[in-house]
């Protein structure tokens, strides 16, 4: 850590930021850390982005994407300096007013900021995505889904082995079909953390520029849906259902896409994302010690539900019912009593 520390003065210092003060920013699911920088050249602040090489982490995507996104004309930070070896990145600072922390003072805005951040996906996906970047295909969508099985099914049954091996093998049969079926189209950069608490509110700005875009490091080329989902199925805030309807509705218009089609495969990557966040959130207790992303799974729970209610989800509906017990008060307690005893990944 001293190393690190060392290194992150030698960079502000690079950077003509030396005389900057640090301020620790909430962190995420992530080894990334964030500080909030005050008194820059000129009395500007700024945001450090900590990405340690040595714990996995990589600068790079997020460079790539936050030139295409800002190229385009959206509010992605602008980036002051970089030493992507190290793993730091100094970071324009758009500011506290995240959708999440906004609406919970000024709920009337909801509306409001959902339309521009729905508006802001129709313009992306007008856009064709970077060049060369890897597509989130049907295999790798029923990989990540899989998840919940390596890592919900067990530490809330406590049962590692069959017949959760053979479930898992039977779930990918029936739901990497479903995805090559009815969600293939990998032709829009979808950034895969778009909710409320990566989006900003920049009334200062206008049109599109007016939503500020955060957490985008891990965007791939997939399909127009996904990120519709990550918004409107957010983990970590209620949407309302008509909220929810009427925000797909008004892309579905945007767009003139097919309304069948895409609420079909909506459904379908909704239950995909919301089986993978299963496995991540489990994760992040038993190997990583974040027992506080338990607390959301009954969140994505009920949104998985809704989304299996779907017809086409109809021969994958029994699988996910038959192996992933719900999370009732008991199952996450269970969860929460094995925090941090998983040292590897499995």
């Amino acid at each position: 850590m001293a190393d690190r520390a060392a290194r992150i003065t030698d960079f502000l210092a690079r950077a003509g930021w030396s005389g900057a003060k640090l301020a620790h920013l909430a962190g995420d699911a992530s080894n990334r850390r964030y500080f909030r920088l005050t008194g820059g050249p000129g009395g500007q602040g700024a945001v450090l982005m900590d990405a340690p090489p040595e714990r996995g982490e990589d600068v790079r995507p997020f460079i790539r994407i936050a030139h295409h996104l800002s190229s385009l004309g959206f509010s992605a930070p602008a980036i002051l300096a970089e030493d992507s070896a190290t793993g730091l990145l100094l970071l324009e600072d758009l500011g506290d007013a995240l959708f999440a922390r906004l609406l919970e003072t000024a709920p009337e805005l909801e509306n409001s900021l959902y339309c521009g951040a729905i508006d802001v996906l129709a313009a992306l996906h007008r856009a064709p995505p970077p060049e060369s970047l890897a597509a989130y295909d049907a295999p790798l969508m029923t990989r990540l889904a899989a998840l919940a099985f390596d890592w919900y099914r067990p530490g809330a049954t406590g049962d590692p082995g069959d017949p959760g091996d053979r479930l898992k093998t039977r779930f990918c049969a029936v739901l990497e079909p479903l995805l090559a079926h009815h969600a293939a189209e990998c032709d829009v950069l979808i950034l895969r953390d778009y909710h409320a608490e990566n989006l900003l509110w920049l009334p200062d700005r206008t049109g599109l520029a007016r939503i500020g875009l955060l957490d985008f490091q891990d965007a791939l080329a997939g399909h127009p849906a996904y990120d519709l989902v990550s918004l409107l199925q957010d983990a970590r805030r209620d949407v309302p259902a008509r909220l929810e309807e009427a925000m797909l509705a008004r892309y579905i218009t945007a767009t003139g896409q097919d309304t069948d089609s895409f609420v079909t495969a909506y459904r379908l990557l909704g239950a995909q994302r919301n089986l993978r966040i299963l496995g991540v959130f489990a994760r992040l207790c038993l190997r990583d010690g974040k027992p506080r992303y338990l607390d959301l799974i009954p969140r994505v729970w009920a949104h998985l539900q809704d989304d299996l209610a779907h017809p086409v989800l109809a021969p994958l509906r029994p699988i996910p019912a038959d192996a992933l017990p719900a999370p009732t008060p008991s199952t996450l307690a269970r969860l929460k009593d094995q925090c941090a005893t998983i040292p590897a990944p499995r």
